[in-house]
């Protein structure tokens, strides 16, 4: 007896051992869909509002490799979800996703086009996107793009942006043969699309062109099979509308939940300038639209809203109220007086420059960043003379080398902020290395959406130049920020090293000790 209890031991051992090896078996070979079964789970719980936002229109897709460039991991990243119970005018309105009212123009159960915009009630501005969408260049009125500046100075700002013909851009739908008709009518654009304080809206103009096309007549001579964001600039020689336009591009990729960084299309024929490199990091690719030179049809395409319709812009007119938190507050603590998005972006900024953004800052030594104004040739309408905000600029500078020269208790090193003169990439280090940052009022202060949580700021503001830019942005990444109101535009130097020395001693540095 006692035998054959020991023969049916042995194999319940090795029959548990096969089953063992066998399991061992199956998830070793099956590691990528066992991966992506988790993620898919927990992504539908982050996204139980949005299940169908970025659902294939077409159940038998043509294969879609995507090229772009991975997103960063951010340490200030939150979930871009559709939430509809987003309040709004509440930080998650202003600054991430309130674009929460979904309107389908055109559904497309087979393999036809389809378009859809979401509104956003705070911003009063919607997000579209479509597919099968062809982009015909010749019916685009404007200047070719890209050009180098010197060639093409004296060029009108008219002719630099678009006017679009209709059936400029069209949508397949299934009928074939018939009269085309045009995606939306005026109501439409009206209602979703309103032009608000912007003379010439480019996005709504852009849409106001759009035909249907029936199967018969969408030709294409190219095809891009990622998802394409269309962007229109309009002051895109200044930082700070610059970063407006950076902004809004980056929340219609978040928004929209593209699985890598979209590949960007100019839909203006500006020339070049040195922001464009920044473009270019923080998107896969860059084309111009005039670049083409036939037909192009997009599978994935998103409009992205003008610059002027973000909360950076709207904040100069009316109340945000919005103070900046780190993500982890948030996350534990949810509260729709504070935002961690602009803390995101300009995590995302200097990551794409390739710096780290999850270290812990170690100060060896202080850096005191003062940024200056200086004179450069920024666009064909441009005399190549900035205006000054600050008549004794270099007095300035030269007292702040003295006291950071003569300081004893703690090392100091004085930044020369030439930025007219530095590549972007030695800007935005500059900027993420700065515990304090000092500069008269003026675009180049915009670089702090990508300082550090623990930098200083002091902005020295002329009396014709009495604007809350850098207050708000200050506010809205919860940095610490100080101001000089001065009765002219003459800084009297004293004043500012006081204040400037109670600040060095606020983040511990005494000041002078002899």
């Amino acid at each position: 007896m006692s035998k054959r209890r020991a023969f049916l031991l042995k194999i319940l051992i090795f029959l548990f051992a096969l089953n063992s090896i066998s399991l061992c078996f199956y998830f070793s070979s099956h590691p990528i869909q066992l991966r992506h079964h988790k993620l898919t789970e927990n992504h539908q719980t982050l996204t139980e509002n949005r299940k169908t936002l970025t659902k294939p229109q077409n159940p038998n897709p043509v294969p879609v490799n995507f090229h772009g460039k991975p997103w960063p991991i951010l340490p200030s990243y939150l979930p871009w979800t559709l939430n509809p119970n987003v309040r709004p005018r509440s930080c998650e309105g202003y600054f991430g996703n309130g674009f929460n009212r979904r309107i389908d123009v055109i559904e497309s159960p087979s393999s036809n086009g389809w378009f859809r915009c979401f509104y956003s009630e705070t911003l009063g501005s919607s997000i579209c996107e479509g597919g099968r969408v062809r982009m015909d260049p010749e019916k685009i009125e404007m200047s070719m793009g890209g050009e180098d500046l010197a060639s093409v100075i004296g060029r009108s700002e008219e002719d630099e942006l678009p006017s679009f013909e209709l059936g400029a851009f069209g949508i397949e739908v299934g009928e074939e043969g018939g009269e085309r008709k045009k995606l939306v009518n005026m109501e439409f654009l009206d209602r979703f699309l309103p032009e608000g304080d912007v003379q010439r809206h480019t996005m709504r103009g852009l849409v106001d062109s759009m035909e249907l096309v029936g199967s018969d007549e969408f030709k294409c001579d190219q095809w891009i099979e990622d998802p394409t964001l269309l962007v229109t600039r309009f002051e895109y020689a200044n930082l700070f509308h610059t970063v407006t336009d950076w902004y809004s591009a980056y929340v219609a990729s978040r928004v929209m939940g593209l699985p890598t960084r979209p590949h960007l299309v100019f839909m203006d024929g500006h020339c070049k300038t040195p922001l464009e490199d920044t473009w270019r990091r923080l998107f896969s690719t860059l084309r111009y639209a005039k670049s083409f030179n036939a037909s192009v049809c997009f599978r994935h395409v998103i409009l992205s809203p003008l610059g002027y319709e973000t909360a950076l812009f709207k904040g100069l007119t009316e109340i945000v109220k919005c103070d900046g938190a780190s993500a982890r507050d948030l996350w534990q603590n949810p509260d729709d007086r504070k935002t961690a998005r602009l803390s995101e972006f300009g995590e995302m900024v200097r990551a794409s420059f390739g710096f780290p953004v999850d270290r812990k800052m170690v100060i060896k030594a202080y850096n005191i960043l003062f940024v200056r104004r200086e004179d450069y040739l920024a666009h064909p309408r441009h005399r190549g003379r900035v205006e000054s905000r600050l008549s004794n600029e270099q007095e300035l500078f030269d007292s702040l080398k003295n006291w950071t020269d003569n300081n004893l208790s703690c090392k100091v090193n004085l930044v020369n902020g030439l930025f007219a003169h530095m590549p972007l990439k030695e800007q935005v280090r500059a900027i993420q290395d700065a515990s304090v940052i000092i500069g008269a009022h003026g675009a180049g202060l915009t670089h702090i959406i990508a300082a550090t949580p623990k930098t200083v700021i002091l902005e020295i503001i002329s009396a014709q130049y009495r604007r809350p830019h850098f207050a708000l942005i200050s506010q809205w990444k919860g940095l610490e920020y100080h101001a000089i109101n001065l009765l002219g535009s003459y800084a009297e130097p004293k004043v500012v090293i006081n204040k400037f020395s109670s600040i060095m001693q606020s983040i511990g540095c005494a000041g002078i000790v002899r």
